[in-house]
């Protein structure tokens, strides 16, 4: 299909976009404060791609709110400037996220957050100071400082966060706004604090500086919706106050739906973003897991929106844009909606935003693939494993000019990937293993399926350097990391399964009810319960986890699968551990002591953390050559440390 649409220049005030993909603003936690050389980068190699648009993560404009990017870094202005100068000859323009968090925020001196009423926000549960007349006169004050600061910095634009439940919208919703004055009651009054912060910053940057505002219908009951967010664009528009606009959706109580992950359809939030683009006259921004050029063309040519964002998808794949643009759509590395390391990085254990599928996110002044060179001595690398640390290590290795073999010892490449793919709602892992696989087609790998290599086999093909990437198998020892001197009893039994025997099944036949015991907490056992009840199988679920999942938390997976789990015949049990598994019978108790439960189960299966597939590694000690196992075969981890550690291992041969 012909893109019409999407490469068009699009005018925001007086300035041009030159196309219309945009990423909107995402917390990366590259920096702390003012913009770092690492976050610079990132961003930089985004442009090189050819995105039009480039809004920068929020901006902390009052110490009541501290977090991200920050007005009051000393050297804010001069890395701006700095930081344009190596912008402007790619054309993307920048604009600048200033955000106020309100009672989704913490003083940095300990003191309550600031708000338009005394009412908590639903993760802090801190009740908030409502805003005086000073506190109001001050934030706004803030908010011109912000922009004006920006402009002398160099940046295009401003735009100011209304929405996801932060301060502005909470001033404007009746559900956090229960002032008696005259900044509440009414929606007219309610979005008085916004008019006269826009007002303000009007007044004091110049008719070249652009204006807009992010916001976003809440999904709660009593809250912002689609009408009230037309509203209050019309009345900004009645005085020309924005120059932009750029819908989202959700806030705190409907979190996991701001960045919805591999669940959600492409255009997600089209059917609450579309009704507000309508109903506004000035140029409009769209979200909502898009990840190809031609979905956003499709939207734009309909009318649902002048721009479309492409926050995610150029994470995975920076040169998107530049790919398509030269016919090369299917070269494009595909988004896969995981969340694990991007938004899952920022608030789970990593505390820095990487990416799944693209190691070199958040590291490109070292890792970008445009700084790849040709291998100074050519060599012969032989991978053992197809999944995707083997692939990634093929495609980099042959990338630098080095002749590959991948053996694979099953009759398909992708590995685990091939068995997560088959979970409910989880199918879009295979994209990336469908696309390593063809890029390691193209690159001319010599690809061996059904092939198992063992030590004899190496020496005989005496290659120069030896990837291992054979994975990981389950544990099914029955110990759980509560009581590991106490496993669990029955694991012979032939009832009991791995995830593994699960999803190779052939009779998919689990019985009428089963017992999933998780001692990971990541999205394993999810995926087991979700496939065992799809099967028409009743799941009871054991974890000693304080919650389903809480490794995957941040990712924002665990809410949306717990809704989907809670409308089917799902029991849970948290602090728990497996005891005995039964025939038809098995006993559980809690972690903390107490009598046992006997709960019904055909079917046990035990996800526990797995053991690596490494015996190779040990067998070619003393080998004449480069040695080194990547992924679940040096340590049973993730997708993300399996892409990074094939990434690596091929980029130092």
């Amino acid at each position: 299909m012909a893109l019409t649409k999407i490469f068009e220049p699009i005018q925001m005030g007086n300035i041009t976009i030159p196309n219309r993909v945009v990423r909107t603003a995402h917390g990366t936690a590259l920096s702390r404060g003012e913009l770092s050389e690492d976050l610079m980068a990132y961003h930089l190699e985004r442009a090189k791609g050819g995105v039009g648009l480039s809004i920068l993560e929020l901006m902390c404009i009052h110490p009541s709110s501290p977090a991200g990017l920050s007005v009051f870094a000393p050297t804010l202005v001069e890395s701006f400037k700095r930081f344009m100068e190596d912008i402007r000859p790619t054309g993307m323009r920048i604009f600048q996220q200033a955000w106020h968090g309100g009672h989704n925020g913490l003083p940095a001196d300990g003191s309550p957050p600031w708000s338009a009423s005394d009412i908590p926000n639903p993760m802090l549960g801190i009740v908030p100071k409502p805003m005086t007349q000073s506190m109001i006169d001050e934030i706004i004050e803030a908010y011109v400082t912000g922009a004006k600061l920006c402009e002398e910095g160099g940046l295009d634009g401003y735009e100011v966060h209304c929405a996801h439940g932060y301060l502005i919208q909470q001033f404007l919703s009746s559900n956090s706004n229960k002032r008696e004055d005259d900044y509440g009651g009414p929606l007219e009054n309610r979005m008085r604090f916004l008019l006269e912060i826009l007002r303000a910053i009007r007044s004091e940057v110049s008719e070249d500086f652009v204006l807009g505002i992010r916001v976003a219908p809440d999904l709660t009951e009593g809250g912002i919706d689609v009408e009230a967010n037309q509203q209050i664009v019309a009345r900004l528009e009645s005085e020309n106050l924005i120059d932009f606009l750029n819908i989202s959706i959700g806030n705190y109580q409907s979190f996991t739906k701001i960045i919805g992950g591999m669940h959600e359809p492409m255009g997600y939030e089209l059917p609450t973003s579309a009704p507000i683009a309508h109903a506004s006259k000035t140029p409009s921004i769209v979200t909502g897991r898009f990840r190809t050029l031609e979905e956003a063309d499709q939207v734009i040519r309909a009318g649902d929106a002048d721009l479309v964002a492409f926050t995610r998808a150029t994470i995975a794949d920076p040169m998107l844009v530049a790919k398509t643009k030269a016919g090369r759509a299917e070269d494009v590395r595909p988004c896969i909606g995981c969340n694990q390391k991007c938004v899952g990085g920022v608030f789970g254990p990593y505390q820095r935003m990487g990416c799944a599928v693209n190691p070199a996110v958040g590291f490109e002044a070292t890792l970008s693939e445009d700084l790849l060179e040709p291998a100074a001595e050519k060599k012969h690398v032989l991978i053992v494993g197809g999944g995707p640390a083997g692939m990634e290590a093929a495609r980099i290795a042959a990338l630098r000019g080095h002749k590959v073999t991948l053996c694979e010892a099953m009759k398909d490449l992708g590995g685990a990937i091939n068995l997560a793919a088959k979970a409910p709602t989880r199918h879009g892992f295979g994209d990336i293993t469908n696309w390593l696989e063809r890029q390691v087609y193209e690159l001319g790998v010599e690809v061996q399926l059904n092939t198992l290599i063992e030590a004899e086999d190496v020496r005989t093909m005496a290659p120069d350097a030896v990837i291992i990437a054979t994975g990981s198998l389950p544990r099914m020892d029955g110990i759980q990391l509560s009581h590991p001197g106490i496993p669990a009893k029955g694991m012979e039994r032939s009832n009991v399964l791995s995830s593994i025997d699960v999803f190779t099944s052939q009779t998919n036949d689990f019985g009428r009810m089963a017992v999933v015991v998780d001692d990971l907490g990541h999205f394993e056992a999810i995926a087991v319960a979700e496939y065992l009840l799809e099967k028409g199988t009743a799941v009871t679920f054991i974890t000693r986890q304080i919650s389903i999942a809480p490794k995957l938390e941040g990712a924002m997976m665990v809410s949306p699968a717990y809704e989907r789990l809670c409308k089917q015949d799902f029991t849970i049990h948290t602090r728990t551990r497996l005891l005995e598994a039964g025939e038809n019978v098995s006993k559980v108790v809690s972690i903390h002591g107490g009598p046992p439960l006997e709960v019904k189960a055909d079917t046990v299966v035990f996800v526990s953390h797995n053991a690596s597939v490494n015996d190779l590694v040990d067998e070619l000690e003393g080998y004449d050559g480069t040695v080194v196992a990547v992924g679940s075969a040096n340590s049973p981890r993730y997708l993300e440390d399996a892409i990074r550690e094939g990434h690596l291992a091929a980029r130092a041969l």
